[in-house]
């Protein structure tokens, strides 16, 4: 194809039967630096892709996948379906609904996104275990609160300890610098508790990150991505693993444990909107609430019997 060479200006010179290609001073050739690639190119890029995100190179001329870094094609992000608009602009932080491609408008069941709109999704998080909501966690709080859910006594003492020895000091008012005496989390700065090695899915504000959740599922999980096994969950810690880490690594372990232990799936697999309602806290009040009405019943019953 015919090409020009630099001009004496420096300046790339294209001829006019060709605006693909063009040459440098070192005499390497390129080709197609402007417009959309072949649709052989297109093909080869999705190919053996179908269950993962696509490359999207032919649409929105970017690459999110390279052949010549693989971990880029193993953990390919969330991309929307073409012509599926439920999660608009899911990159854009929602302060105050947990919101995913299933469930845009967060969590609607029992009015939880209007009952909490005067809060960020991980202030939301928190809100079971304040259960005077007066923004104040007490260690007794968060005792009660999973026990409740079914962690009994050793699982829930452990947790007490890990939570407020980690987590109440960044949350102090400001002006405040000696520890709290009693180990209290504060609510309204639960935000200074965010760690690393975790999926991002809250920003730095508390808010949730749509893009974030769903990366969750996209890079880590398989089959129909609307759950996660344990195994796929520690391969998902090893990926957001950071360098020197410790706190964020035994953070995230401790939430993910936590959570397969919540839910305990007969199946093996999580699923993708339980977890959602973890995160905006929605689920803990569901699970206490069975289990309540489950030892009423069955004390009702033990009566019965006795009678």
């Amino acid at each position: 194809m015919p090409l020009q060479s630099l001009s004496p200006q420096g300046e790339f010179q294209f001829s006019h039967a060709d605006l693909g290609m063009f040459t440098t001073s070192t005499g390497e050739v390129f080709q197609r630096p402007i417009g959309s690639p072949s649709t052989s190119t297109i093909k080869d890029r999705l190919q053996g892709a179908e269950d993962m995100a696509p490359a999207r190179t032919g649409e929105d001329g970017f690459d999110v996948s390279i052949k010549e870094v693989p971990v880029t094609e193993q953990r390919r992000p969330f991309m929307p379906k073409q012509g599926d608009n439920r999660l608009k602009d899911p990159g854009t932080p929602r302060a105050n609904i947990a919101a995913s491609v299933e469930e845009p408008n967060g969590t609607q069941k029992g009015d939880w996104a209007r009952k909490y709109k005067g809060q960020t999704v991980l202030q939301q998080h928190l809100s079971y275990f304040d259960p005077d909501s007066d923004g104040i966690i007490w260690p007794l709080d968060t005792y009660r609160g999973f026990y409740n859910l079914g962690y009994g006594i050793l699982l829930s003492l452990l947790s007490l300890v890990i939570i407020h020895a980690n987590f109440s000091y960044p949350t102090l008012p400001p002006g405040r610098w000696l520890p709290d005496p009693f180990f209290r989390v504060y609510v309204a700065r639960i935000h200074k508790d965010k760690h690393g090695s975790d999926s991002g899915t809250y920003d730095t504000e508390g808010r949730f990150v749509p893009q974030k959740f769903e990366d969750i599922f996209a890079k880590y999980a398989g089959g129909d991505r609307q759950g996660i096994t344990l195994s796929e969950v520690f391969d998902y810690m090893r990926g957001q693993r950071l360098f020197a880490d410790p706190v964020g690594w035994g953070a995230a372990a401790f939430e993910w444990i936590a959570t397969w232990i919540l839910l305990w799936p007969a199946d093996g697999r999580m699923r993708k909107d339980d977890i959602r309602r973890i995160y905006d806290g929605s689920l803990f009040f569901e699970i206490a609430e069975r289990r309540r009405r489950q030892v009423a019943s069955t004390e009702t019953n033990g009566h019965r019997e006795r009678d």
